[in-house]
């Protein structure tokens, strides 16, 4: 059994290497996002770090054991007891090893600044940002953003990339835009993004995170305007506290 345990990946007849089961790395990183999204709203909005820390331990360690032997990590472990009933789609192991390694690489700092040492600042947040992204984009998409990487520092390609993307072929036309659909497809990215803006730049920010963020979006004359009328409540403040002294 302990030979087993460093074995890395499954061995499938059929495929020339040995494979990891997409549907259940898919499902343990939507589990993994819902988890860390709640974590980092947490941070933010209630300004502690008790249930930060518990998720970057338990990702943390996770991912050291995705690295060494994906079949005993936790949360593909959950994933599997979830999609268990459906066809397994093989992926290969190498790809997929690089890329829980880069996670491993995110996670090994955020373990060490906000677990042994709370810390918290911007940097540890785009950190975190950053390893949510890469789950969403391969829970939802199906899209390993580190097998891509993979795919480009070494000399020998993966084989059985999620959704055959590893494999020139040429686009159905399902998987194509027409006009109707790419004018929809912009004016949504375009909505979205008027939304975010206005979210972030006018409603009130309860949080340092939010105020920084806020700011940043300011225009000059809005950012002066804001310091302007601050400087004359303080001095308003002032010369209302000296009445009261006389």
């Amino acid at each position: 059994m302990l030979k087993d345990f460093f074995v890395y990946g499954e061995k499938v007849d059929g495929y020339d290497v040995r494979v990891i089961n997409e549907r259940e790395a898919r499902a343990a990183a939507g589990i993994l996002f819902v988890f860390g999204i709640l974590s980092l709203t947490n941070a933010v909005m209630l300004h502690h770090g008790v249930v930060t820390r518990y998720f970057i331990s338990f990702f943390t360690f996770d991912f050291f054991l995705r690295v060494i032997n994906p079949s005993y990590s936790p949360s593909m472990l959950l994933g599997r007891f979830f999609v268990q009933n459906q066809t397994p789609e093989y992926v290969g192991a190498m790809q997929k090893r690089f890329a829980w390694g880069i996670g491993l690489l995110l996670a090994l700092p955020m373990f060490y600044l906000l677990v042994i040492h709370w810390q918290p600042n911007p940097i540890k947040l785009l950190i975190c940002s950053i390893c949510l992204l890469l789950l969403i984009f391969e829970s939802a998409f199906s899209i390993c953003l580190g097998c891509k990487i993979y795919n480009f520092i070494m000399p020998q390609k993966s084989l059985y990339c999620p959704g055959g993307i590893c494999e020139i072929k040429k686009k159905e036309k399902i998987q194509t835009f027409n006009i109707a659909q790419k004018i929809i497809f912009f004016l949504t990215i375009i909505i979205i993004s008027v939304a975010l803006y206005s979210y972030m730049y006018h409603l009130e920010n309860r949080t340092v995170v939010g105020k920084i963020l806020s700011e940043k979006m300011m225009s000059d004359e809005k950012r002066q305007a804001i310091e302007d009328a601050a400087y004359l409540k303080a001095l308003e403040d002032f010369d209302s506290d000296d009445e009261d002294f006389e």
